[in-house]
């Protein structure tokens, strides 16, 4: 699938004023308030940079966790990051559209950059609706008449339709970031050259994510093999016929996904011999590892796979011409429980295969290990699991439409 929408190539930039939307949301301590990883900051840093010595007013729009989290905080510490990074003054203002905000705005100059306040601090952002909808929204209203284009830089946020993604596209010429641009052209080639074996590693407690994915791509055929890791493999442990313990099992159930075991019998049914399930699991007894075969599983966590199921999953990873891998395979926070998830990781980036990362946690272990041989880490689980179950991303949506109505520029 073509990129058929404008891009920052496309538009003039010079002492223009330029909304950004990025997506910078970090990890924070809760106590301090003090950024824990920079990884996503330093991401869009190179797009900010090049909007500023195009000589745009550069006016970026972010946010910060969401309204209830104990990281829902303000992009102060955001700014001081991004100016360090820079090597540019980044002006925090601490409002979205109000008169403080317009009024920074207005007093711009070539090459100054400005990072409003967390748009989630507006209540109407957090509200999924109809791109149009959001067009409408105070926010987009107030800050559109003061800008000249729209860029939208925000890949990881591109499955949710919300005013600050989605509601600018309507009122200004619009394209996309370079990491949006980047995102979209390798997820696209891959899908649309999928090279055959293909397997796909999926893991991680978002079960859901990993079924819309499994479904679609089993379905259409592009899955060759799926390595189950995680949660996603004790729920198909579970549908298998295997004991996985009380303590496992109430796990399931309190994360509200018992109904996928029924899902996944019928699943495991359909593609026979296509899902593979772990053969052995490590527990954690004692604060130790302990790894026990499938048969013998005794009521305690399962914090990981076990050692002949990473060989297992291994060499069929070895063997793929297109690998896809979301999700870590135990709980790789703790120590003496990582194996798995690196084990996985380091055979992906040895495979001669096109490999993709889709983000979220896998995304950082793999960028803490510094692996060099995955040809994309994603910086958006989300819209990257989206993407390959099928899903329209809004965002994406959006440029396309706004691109097709051929904008004067």
């Amino acid at each position: 699938m073509s990129l058929d929408f404008y891009t920052i190539d496309d538009f003039d930039l010079e002492d223009k004023t330029v909304l950004v939307r990025v997506d910078i949301n970090s990890p924070v301590d809760p106590n301090t308030g003090l950024i824990l990883d920079d990884t996503r900051i330093k991401l869009h840093a190179g797009t900010i940079k090049e909007l500023s010595n195009k000589g745009a007013k550069t006016v970026v729009l972010a946010h910060q966790s969401r309204p209830g989290k104990k990281d829902f905080t303000t992009l102060e510490q955001h700014a001081k990051v991004l100016s360090k990074l820079l090597n540019h003054e980044v002006e925090y203002v601490d409002d979205i559209f109000g008169s403080n905000a317009r009024i920074a705005i207005s007093k711009m100059q070539k090459g100054d950059i400005i990072l409003l306040e967390n748009v989630r601090f507006y209540s109407e952002e957090v509200l999924n609706r109809d791109p149009r909808a959001q067009a409408e929204t105070h926010m987009v209203k107030k800050l559109a008449p003061l800008a000249d284009y729209f860029i939208n830089d925000a890949f990881a946020a591109a499955h949710r339709s919300q005013a600050s993604l989605v509601g600018f596209a309507f009122k200004l010429p619009s394209g996309a970031g370079r990491v949006m641009e980047r995102e979209l052209k390798a997820l696209y080639n891959a899908l649309d050259n999928v090279k055959k074996p293909c397997v796909y590693v999926l893991g991680g407690v978002k079960v859901d994510d990993s079924i819309m994915v499994m479904e679609h791509t089993l379905e259409n055929g592009s899955a060759d093999y799926v390595l189950t890791t995680g949660l996603v493999a004790n729920i198909f442990l579970k549908a298998a016929g295997f004991d996985i313990g009380t303590y496992n099992e109430d796990f399931i159930e309190k994360k509200g996904y018992l109904e996928y075991v029924k899902k996944a019998e019928k699943m495991m049914e359909k593609f026979r011999g296509k899902i593979k399930i772990p053969v052995d699991l490590a527990l954690y007894i004692d604060d130790k590892r302990v790894e026990y075969p499938v048969s013998e599983i005794p009521d305690k966590p399962i914090y990981d796979i076990g050692t002949e199921t990473i060989k297992n999953y291994a060499e069929i990873i070895r063997s793929a011409e297109t690998l896809f891998a979301n999700g870590p395979a135990g709980v790789f926070e703790k120590e003496d429980f990582n194996i798995g998830t690196e084990d996985l990781l380091n055979a992906i980036a040895s495979a001669p295969g096109f490999s993709i990362i889709g983000g979220g946690h896998l995304a950082a272990a793999a960028n803490q290990m510094g692996l060099s041989g995955i040809s994309h880490i994603s910086s958006g689980g989300g819209a990257s699991i989206n993407m390959l179950a099928g899903e329209k991303l809004p965002v994406v949506e959006v440029l396309r439409e706004v691109s097709s109505k051929k904008f004067h520029l």
